[in-house]
């Protein structure tokens, strides 16, 4: 397995220098993690670890390049269960990240549903999310399938952390070759799911692991909130399991690129040591 970095792991520092700090910690890979349409003062001064879906992919190669970093992933999470919005980052930025994907040499683009945040997207019954979530993706599906990128859904929603739902969802989104599940271990467990039943029904449809470990504190939590950003954790140090799931993944050879979702450089380099022994 490649064992790959967040690149968001230095506050108010630009995508350039995550990318170095993700090299000096003794990673050769990374995800692109935030991005936006168009431009972003942030990006623009230098305090945003963001990049531009509009940017030309020659800068961020070059940026990789430079930090001595290959990228294995492109992040696209979006929010599939609230109404399109021109605020909203849904179909349109996904297209767009499929297609810069492609431009950077990236096989892999990851989204999601999210949770929802209105009063509309909340009240969605389960056949309602899973319409929703369908139509939302049909036509990035069809760019991914044009382009030869593999898109990935990620646990991080009501219907991606719910196993039943997410199987249902892969069987009405089809075409098997082109979209896949990025297993995000801390996501689903915190959702409600279990990991574990993920590696066994879905087997060689994970096209990518974000590791994640969540700390005790988390259990009265687990099932009421979908996702989170980072973990604070080492892997090992929390209650998902992290160990007995890499080692299912292992027998199960499921072999992809995997993503350290974890705040701290001394958390990041203890979870990786441990992710090689195990």
């Amino acid at each position: 397995m490649k064992i790959g970095c967040f690149a968001c792991v230095e506050p108010f520092a630009p995508m350039s220098r995550q990318l170095k700090a993700i090299r000096e910690m003794g990673f050769k890979y990374a995800d692109v993690t935030d991005n936006h349409d168009g431009a972003a003062l942030g990006e623009e001064f230098g305090f945003a670890p963001t990049v531009s879906l509009d940017a030309h992919p020659a800068t961020i190669r070059a940026m990789a390049k430079e930090a001595g970093i290959t990228l294995s992933a492109f992040c696209c999470h979006a929010n599939l269960l609230d109404p399109t919005s021109p605020a909203t980052y849904g179909t349109a930025q996904i297209i767009k990240a499929i297609r810069l994907a492609k431009d950077l040499g990236i096989k892999e683009v990851i989204t999601t549903e999210g949770e929802p945040h209105t009063a509309f997207g909340k009240s969605l019954k389960p056949a309602e999310q899973l319409l929703l979530v369908r139509e939302k993706l049909q036509v990035p599906i069809q760019w991914a399938e044009e382009l030869g990128i593999k898109l990935l859904i990620e646990t991080h929603g009501p219907v991606s952390d719910n196993l039943t739902m997410m199987g249902d969802l892969l069987n009405a989104l089809g075409h098997e070759k082109t979209v896949g599940v990025c297993l995000d271990t801390g996501n689903c467990w915190l959702g409600g799911g279990d990991p574990m039943a993920y590696v066994k029904a879905f087997g060689t449809r994970i096209g990518h692991v974000h590791w994640k470990d969540m700390p005790e504190g988390m259990v009265a939590k687990r099932g009421k909130i979908f996702g989170c950003g980072m973990a604070l954790i080492a892997l090992g140090d929390g209650v998902v399991g992290v160990e007995a799931i890499a080692k299912a993944l292992q027998k199960a050879k499921i072999n992809v690129a995997t993503t350290l979702e974890i705040a701290g450089a001394e958390a990041v380099k203890l979870s990786a040591k441990r992710l090689m022994k195990w």
